[in-house]
């Protein structure tokens, strides 16, 4: 390879560089991933200048032909970036004016690194998003198919930690999928403003070459065009939003963790992880740990970090581009970057932990989960609530004190209670009564977890 050519700026300067504010001020040791993307943008930008005539048909096909050579090279391990050409774009600029001389010094006409670098992370930015809510939708489907498995599976559900009312297993499946439904949603329309073309607004106000935007724009995908040219080249807002979609779904991955460490304790044994997503201990040969729902756990802070680093980054920042905003980057990358690989570790534990039945339904009795069940049959025999919750609240000290489930009481002895127990009672002490009662829409019952899972599907 040739020499590397100068600073394509340098004409300004008198003195060079200095060494320490090359090294501070490269970007491109992480800002080179965007390779494809500038390429991408760097072709559909040559291509509307020929259509303008600003190129001529034999300069734009060097031109596009030189930028197809350079990406093969970066593919292949073959490209040589350096840190005294600053960042991805004059590494890919000064290798193409290497490889196809005067051709290559006319792309630059009536675009501006500051819209480049836009148009190369809102590409980027799409594109992630398309991956993410792809991921999404796996572990969404997973659910399902889990939560359908499950739709009359009895476990306790939980307020406070400790039990509350039966639930199946399947409904609780259910919650996660509105979870991360929602995320999938908010990432959807986060594209919508991601996918808008700041390229033509060139340093800040625009060029005064016949550009033709829309033609740029419907070459790379976009689904509109930046309005503003100040604010298109100093907008980072796509970039934190992504990172706060990103935050409020690790935030939902993270509450899926705490709960899958706390079901695989022994305390509770409600699941079984693959051991393929356990570790074991360097000390204690008998423990498998579920580290990697703890890791997940973990990295949300590192994304929230990201979202906090973003937003502070952009906060006293006057129009229009400043570069303080080549640190938006590091931090939008790795938010990225975590965010799929918890989604992809998520989606393999959801598809293979084993639920145990039987211990799910054992803690469920013993629990006390039909109380509530109870008093709601007093409140149907007109005792009012209030009185009602009293009642049970008796009757619970009575079976604690005589270790007894509830269902396990005598019609008789609940009898001593309030006149108003009948017979009857023992159907809403059981927990599939208890269950069962519950068949509304967004209720436990299996009926009702089953409809909201062809209601899912269908959402998909």
């Amino acid at each position: 390879m040739a020499k590397i050519p100068t600073k394509p700026w340098g004409g300004r300067f008198s003195e060079p560089t200095d060494k320490f504010v090359e090294r501070f001020s490269a970007s491109v040791d992480y800002d080179h991933r965007l390779y494809a993307y500038d390429i991408l943008g760097s072709t559909a930008h040559a291509e509307m200048l020929s259509k303008i005539g600003v190129l001529t048909d034999s300069e734009c096909l060097a031109i596009t032909d030189g930028l197809d050579k350079i990406r093969e090279e970066i593919e292949n391990g073959d490209f040589q970036w350096s840190i005294i050409l600053e960042d991805v774009h004059m590494n890919i600029e000064a290798r193409l004016i290497e490889l196809v001389g005067e051709p290559g010094k006319k792309l630059h006409t009536g675009r501006s690194r500051n819209d480049q670098i836009a148009t190369d992370l809102r590409l980027w930015t799409r594109d992630q998003i398309d991956q993410i809510t792809a991921q999404q939708t796996v572990i969404l489907r997973h659910l399902l198919v889990t939560a359908e498995r499950h739709a009359r599976t009895i476990m306790p559900g939980f307020t406070h930690l400790q039990v509350a009312q039966p639930i199946t297993f399947g409904h609780h499946l259910l919650a996660w999928f509105e979870m991360l439904h929602r995320d999938r949603e908010r990432f959807r329309e986060c594209r919508h403003r991601v996918n808008v073309s700041p390229l033509g607004s060139a340093a800040l106000a625009g060029t005064g070459f016949p550009i033709d935007r829309e033609y740029t724009a419907e070459k790379l995908g976009f689904e509109g065009l930046a309005r503003n040219s100040l604010d298109a080249v100093s907008d980072r807002d796509f970039a934190i939003e992504f990172a706060a979609v990103a935050s409020m779904t690790l935030l939902h991955l993270s509450r899926w963790c705490e709960e899958l460490v706390s079901w695989n304790s022994p305390a509770f044994d409600f699941i079984e992880l693959p051991d393929s997503f356990c570790t074991g201990s360097s000390i204690m040969p008998q423990k498998k740990n579920p580290d990697i729902p703890e890791l997940v756990r973990g990295k949300t802070g590192r994304v929230f970090g990201n979202l906090s680093s973003l937003l502070v980054l952009m906060k006293g920042q006057p129009l229009a581009y400043n570069r303080d905003n080549q640190e938006d980057k590091e931090a939008l990358f790795d938010t990225a970057d975590t965010l799929r690989d918890c989604l992809f570790a998520m989606g393999e534990i959801v598809a293979a932990m084993s639920p145990k039945v039987e211990n799910m339904r054992a803690l469920a009795e013993k629990g006390f989960a039909t109380a509530t069940d109870l008093a709601d049959y007093l409140v149907r025999k007109a005792v009012p609530f209030r009185d009602a919750h009293t009642i049970v609240g008796r009757v619970v000290a009575h079976a604690l004190e005589n270790e007894l489930s509830l269902h396990e009481i005598e019609v008789s002895q609940l009898q001593q209670f309030s006149d108003a127990i009948e017979a009857d009672v023992l159907d809403c002490l059981t927990l599939e009564g208890s269950i069962a009662a519950r068949k509304h829409l967004g209720g436990t019952a299996p009926e009702a977890v089953m409809a909201a899972i062809q209601n899912a599907k269908e959402s998909l």
